[in-house]
C-alpha cells in the first residue's frame, strides 16, 4: 500500500459533517466575500496566536508582499532572508521594488544564521524576513538583536509554522508582521489558496485592510494603490474548522516525529533539531543523509513518497541570479545535497512510520 507525502483527503472526511452545513449557507446567501466568517476567522486566529491584529489575505505569498508593503520596504531597500526556502519570500521582495540579500543558514536548524544576518547588513538593508522552516522557529532573540543594533524592521514569514513557538512566544508575533500560507498542505490548510498577516501595530493593520481590498477604506475610494486579495468566505469555513483542531493537529505531528526519532536513532542519518517541547510543529521530518538519492529511490521502490526541500538554494536559481549577486552560501548548498523530507501529516500509522523507518535504516550509508 503506498504512502504519501500527505493525506488531504483523511483529514477532510473528518470535518465535512460540521463544515457541510456552513458551506451550503454561503453558497445560498451568496456573500464569498469580505463577510462575517472571514472576519472571525481573522479574530480567532489572532487570538489563538497571541496578536493584536490579523488580516486574512488571498495567499501567502500575497501576505509576504503586502506585509512588506505595510511595513515601509520598497525601492533601493535591502532585505536580508535565507536562500533555503520555498521562492515566495524572494520574490515578495523583489515584488515591493527590494533587493533580497541572502545569507547563509544553520546547518542543524536550516533556518537563518544570526552570524551570517549580521555580517550581511549594509547600510541599505532595511528589514530581515526570517523563515520558520518546516515548523522550527527562527533564533528569534538572537536575530531581533542584530535588527535593533541596526534599526531593521522584521517581517517572518510563518507559512510552514502555524502554531509553533518560542520561549512561550507564537511566530507571527515577534515582527512588525507575520505572514502566513493556508496551502492546503500545510499544518492549518485550506480547501485551496489563502493567506493571513499578523501585526501588533494598528496602523500597519489599517494599511493592510487597505492594501488587499484595491487601496480602498470605503467603497469605490482609493487612497492608495493597492491589491485584489482577499480570503473568501468558503475558505473561512474549512479553516475555522481546523483552527479549532489546530493543537492535535500539531501534536499528531511531534508523535510522528517523535516515532520517527525512535526508529532512526541508530542509522547513520541526521534528525532535525531537538528544540524546547513545543516549540517544533514539524511542518515536515526532514533529515540529512550521505547517499539522499539512493535512499529516496528505495522509498520510491517501496511505493513510499519523499520529497527534496529544497533541490536548488534561492541564491543559484535563475530567476535570483541577478539579485543574489554571486552571494556564497556554502552550508545551504551542502544541504541541498542533503536533505530528504519523509512522509509528514498527523494521521500517518504507527505502522506506517516503522516501515519507512525501515527502509531508511535499510539504505543509508555514513
Amino acid at each position: 500500500m503506498s504512502i504519501p507525502m500527505v493525506d488531504l483527503k483523511g483529514q477532510m472526511a473528518t470535518l465535512m459533517e460540521e463544515v457541510e452545513p456552513e458551506i451550503r449557507e454561503v453558497l445560498e446567501t451568496g456573500q464569498f466575500i469580505m463577510g462575517p466568517r472571514g472576519k472571525a476567522f481573522e479574530e480567532e486566529a489572532a487570538g489563538f496566536l497571541g496578536v493584536q491584529r490579523a488580516v486574512g489575505v488571498a495567499s501567502g505569498t500575497d501576505a509576504l508582499h503586502l506585509a512588506l508593503l505595510a511595513a515601509g520596504v520598497g525601492p533601493g531597500d535591502e532585505v536580508i532572508t535565507t536562500p533555503f526556502t520555498f521562492a515566495a519570500t524572494a520574490e515578495a521582495i523583489l515584488y515591493v521594488g527590494a533587493r533580497p540579500v541572502f545569507a547563509d543558514v544553520d546547518r542543524e536548524s536550516y533556518n537563518l544564521d544570526p552570524e551570517a544576518v549580521a555580517a550581511a547588513v549594509t547600510p541599505r538593508t532595511r528589514a530581515l524576513l526570517p523563515v520558520h522552516l518546516f515548523g522550527q522557529p527562527v533564533d528569534m532573540e538572537a536575530l531581533g538583536a542584530v535588527a535593533e543594533e541596526h534599526g531593521l524592521t522584521i517581517v517572518e514569514d510563518c507559512a510552514q509554522s502555524f502554531g509553533a513557538a518560542r520561549g512561550g512566544r507564537t511566530t507571527g508575533a515577534w515582527g512588525v508582521a507575520g505572514a502566513f500560507s493556508f496551502f492546503p498542505s500545510k499544518n492549518l490548510g485550506g480547501a485551496g489558496d489563502g493567506g493571513l498577516i499578523t501585526t501588533n501595530d494598528e496602523a500597519v493593520a489599517d494599511r493592510l485592510l487597505r492594501l488587499r481590498n484595491h487601496g480602498s477604506s470605503r467603497p469605490y475610494y482609493h487612497d492608495e494603490l493597492g491589491f485584489n486579495s482577499r480570503l473568501d468566505e468558503l475558505q473561512a469555513v474549512v479553516l475555522r474548522a481546523k483552527l479549532k483542531r489546530i493543537r492535535a493537529y500539531n501534536e499528531g505531528r511531534r508523535r510522528v516525529a517523535m516515532a520517527y526519532r525512535r526508529h532512526l536513532a541508530d542509522a547513520p542519518v541526521t534528525l532535525p533539531a531537538e528544540v524546547e517541547e513545543g516549540a517544533h510543529v514539524y511542518h515536515q521530518f526532514v533529515l540529512q543523509a550521505a547517499n539522499r538519492d539512493e535512499i529516496k529511490a528505495a522509498l520510491q521502490a517501496a511505493d513510499i513518497a519523499s520529497a527534496v526541500y529544497y533541490a536548488v538554494p534561492l541564491h543559484r536559481q535563475p530567476a535570483f541570479a541577478e539579485a543574489a549577486g554571486g552571494a556564497s552560501c556554502p552550508v545551504a548548498e551542502e544541504l541541498a545535497e542533503r536533505v530528504l523530507a519523509l512522509p509528514m501529516f498527523p494521521e500517518l500509522a504507527k505502522e506506517d512510520v516503522e516501515r519507512i523507518a525501515a527502509v531508511v535504516a535499510e539504505t543509508a550509508r555514513p
